[in-house]
């Protein structure tokens, strides 16, 4: 989505005119003086090379906004004041460019170029206080001189991390060569893309394998393409925009999108919030520079990726945030204590670059798609009172500039959505209800327990273990404030655990540990569903059956056969909930039931609930190296049961309800009559809902759970409404093999059958054979029972 041209910046001017660097600065303002006029349009050069380089600009620095109008010019000024501040602190050795960010490790190089680039935008861009400063100008040339002499260049041998080699330092020197590229002088120009074809060559994108996939290789054709532009070097950016094509296609193992909406990175880590961010940006400023042009990107797949923002994207986005069960690592970060403008890196700050992302994708969009995407940004936009988005100081104003021109467009707000979303590829689910959200993170031997890596997330052990993250409706900020530095990492919500203590990085890093199980998954019809998980703990010999039935406003939950011989207690934690600083929230416990103000409460039928309020302290630094040590105290409210030391055989059984009322809970839990536990042992779990209509089971082996049978391991859900009934099958081992589900009840008529579903009998019990196939893919029958 294009904005009119109301001003553009003073890129133009900076990257168009031929003067020296060393031109004489502007006259500055004074108080008496007018506002700027807005720079007038100027047509795109005939050059397509210095076309598309402006274009890029636009797409970085934003245009069609008042660089004097707020947010802008607070962020315009930052930029001046940062650019500054390394302009006075820059102290070039044969080691370092900055003191205390060596080039060994080689993210001294890349934090490097990232504040040259900072320094870059603030000379080109109006409301810096340092636009067409020649001295500010001098200072960026000695540095890219610097870094080309004794980093990065042609004969250097990366170490260290190659990410900082191949992706995190060509990125901002392109943009620098894009910004200043009249300025450069031929030489500097060339010496940029030299560096650019020695770390990024072209072997890296005619293969599709290790670090070339996903998001790293949007990012690798990133850097590329804008080097054969700014080289003029029409192959180089050909093979980026040919190297995209392997991104596109859904997958069905390893790394990228999956058909059921999942995002794999790292072969075996849920990434859709971090990495995931990555490709669809990369993606969208690619189509962006490209489109129109001889390179622009036309490979049909492509409309995969424009599918997945409501497909794979939207249904993990919270009210500006991104569900952290699909973020990886990043969980660690906080504020980073490299991090110049100090930006908390958490749940809505991954969020709210998924959103700008969508906005600046939009681009390449349908007009259908444009004004369905409109409408969930400014949902998002609307419901993100953590960290308000038009604000949002992550953002540059090219973001900003885009963001609020969606922000202003007609298209009505889209209100919070409703419904499940199981993401079987990547052992994820998310249930909406009017009155909360939830999200499940599991593992299996498809999906790693966790990953860390680079210092990063030591502790994530049972992140995987059946972590129940939710937020009550108007509320999304329990997962944001200070939660991973100060949260007890062996009582997460929703896990059965070992407290066995585990070292950390316990496992490996970069995903490597998985559990030896294959059966971790459910079926679903898009409202409700049924889940299950077969749990091994990490580092122990815990073993437990897990299963969830999400319901309207509950999800009940069971646990059987939990077995462990770790000479230690074994918890079920039915939730872990930050009260932030100092938070007095009322926890009222009776028989049978707590209830927490304005979160939501618990009905624990077989009683035993345990309790604990503590105040916790942390810094961001105790679970990733790279982040401040800066420490803050939390309250937290612990709820759980003790299966005991070395259980064997043990179950539980619970309901959560999120945003429930007080009165409600305890009615609930007075109702003995709403819920009944058909089965809960190692062989199969099942519960049965009357008013809802629900019966539902998680087979583990062949068998029977009330009026369902099983012939081999299967999540079965049956709904029955307006004298009709369907079953929705899934097979969660994936073997891929036909099994046969039975229903104890007659039925007249069969509505309708997916092709997967095969009748066998009507009468006296209904009898379906289904061939599922190995994606765990929800298969569905409608009868008329009779």
């Amino acid at each position: 989505m294009d904005m009119p041209p109301t001003r553009r910046a003073f890129l133009y001017a900076a990257a168009l005119a031929p003067a020296a660097a060393t031109a004489p600065p502007a006259p500055a303002a004074t108080a008496e003086a007018a506002p700027p006029a807005a720079v007038p349009e100027r047509a795109a050069p005939a050059d397509p090379y210095d076309a598309l380089r402006l274009r890029w600009l636009d797409i970085a620095l934003g245009t069609g906004y008042d660089p004097a109008a707020e947010p802008y010019a607070s962020r315009l000024a930052e930029t001046g004041a940062l650019a500054r501040g390394f302009r006075a602190t820059m102290a070039p050795t044969p080691a370092s460019l900055w003191p205390g960010h060596p080039y060994d490790p080689p993210a001294g190089i890349t934090r490097s170029y990232l504040r040259l680039w900072t320094m870059a935008q603030a000379h080109v861009q109006e409301g810096t206080g340092c636009t067409g400063d020649p001295g500010l100008l001098a200072d960026v040339l000695r540095g890219l001189d610097h870094l080309s002499a004794t980093a990065y260049h042609p004969g250097a041998t990366p170490y260290g991390n190659w990410w900082e080699w191949r992706i995190g330092s060509p990125r901002p020197l392109m943009d620098i060569t894009a910004a200043l590229h009249d300025r450069l002088g031929a030489a500097r120009v060339e010496a940029a893309c030299a560096a650019v074809d020695h770390f990024v060559p072209d072997a890296l994108l005619t293969g599709y394998s290790g670090i070339s996939t996903g998001a790293n290789r949007v990012d690798l054709c990133r850097s590329v393409a804008l080097r054969g532009i700014l080289g003029r070097a029409p192959a180089r950016t050909a093979l980026a925009r040919d190297a995209l094509s392997p991104v596109f296609p859904h997958v069905t193992e390893g790394d990228g999108l999956y058909a059921d909406g999942s995002f794999v990175q790292h072969t075996r880590v849920a990434y859709s919030g971090t990495y995931g961010q990555v490709l669809l940006d990369g993606l969208g400023r690619l189509f962006a520079l490209l489109a129109g042009s001889a390179w622009e990107v036309t490979d049909p797949n492509r409309q995969i990726v424009l599918d997945a923002v409501e497909r794979a994207y939207a249904p993990l986005l919270h009210d500006g945030l991104v569900m952290d069960g699909v973020n990886g690592r990043a969980i660690s970060r906080g504020y980073l204590k490299d991090d110049d403008r100090r930006v908390m890196r958490g749940d809505h700050y991954h969020g709210q670059g998924i959103i700008a992302a969508v906005a600046l994708l939009a681009r390449a969009a349908s007009p259908a798609e444009r004004a369905r995407w409109s409408g969930l940004v400014k949902g998002w936009i609307e419901r993100d009172t953590v960290t308000p988005i038009l604000t949002a100081r992550q953002f540059g104003t090219g973001d900003l500039a885009r963001l609020h021109a969606l922000a202003a467009s007609p298209v009505p707000a889209a209100p919070a959505p409703t419904g499940h979303h199981l993401f079987a590829a990547m052992d994820r689910a998310v249930h909406r209800r009017p009155r909360f959200t939830a999200h499940l993170a599991m593992a299996s031997d498809r999906i790693a327990y966790y990953e860390c890596g680079n210092g990063e997330n030591p502790r994530g052990w049972h992140t995987g273990a059946g972590m129940l993250s939710w937020w009550p409706a108007g509320r999304s900020d329990q997962y944001t404030d200070w939660y991973w530095p100060t949260v007890d990492w062996y009582r997460l919500p929703g896990t059965t655990v070992s407290t066995r203590r585990l070292p950390d990085r316990a496992g490996g890093e970069w995903g490597a540990p998985r559990p030896a199980v294959r059966w971790v998954g459910g079926a679903t019809d898009g409202e409700f569903a049924v889940l299950g998980q077969h749990l091994r703990g990490l580092g122990s010999t815990l073993r437990a059956r897990k299963a969830w039935f999400c319901l309207d406003d509950t999800v009940v939950c069971l646990g059987a056969g939990i077995t462990c011989a770790d000479g230690v207690p074994v918890e079920t934690v039915v939730d872990n909930r930050n009260l932030g600083e100092g938070g007095g929230q009322v926890c009222v416990r009776r028989p049978g039931w707590a209830h927490l103000e304005g979160h939501g409460g618990w009905v624990v039928p077989g009683g035993g609930l345990r309790a604990l309020r503590e105040d916790r302290t942390g810094a961001w630094a105790d679970i990733n190296t790279a982040s401040t040590a800066e420490r803050r105290t939390r309250r937290w409210q612990t709820l759980w049961l003790d299966h005991g030391t070395d259980p064997v055989d043990a179950a539980y059984v619970y309901l959560l309800m999120p945003g429930a009322r007080r009165r409600e809970v305890a009615a609930r839990a007075a109702d003995r009559r709403w819920l009944a536990v058909l089965a809960n042992d190692d062989a199969r779990q099942a519960v049965h809902v009357l008013s809802l209509g629900v019966t539902a089971a998680a087979f583990w082996t062949a068998g029977t759970a009330g009026p369902l049978t099983a012939s081999a391991g299967a999540a079965v859900l049956l709904r029955r409404r307006a004298g009709a009934a369907t079953l929705w099958v899934s097979e969660p081992p994936r073997t891929g093999e036909p099994l046969e589900i039975g229903w104890d009840r007659p039925v007249r008529r069969v509505l309708r059958a997916d092709d997967a579903v095969e009748i066998l009998a009507t009468r006296p019990r209904l009898r379906v054979r289904v061939t599922p196939g190995t994606v765990c893919v929800s298969h569905r029958c409608e009868v008329v029972p009779g």
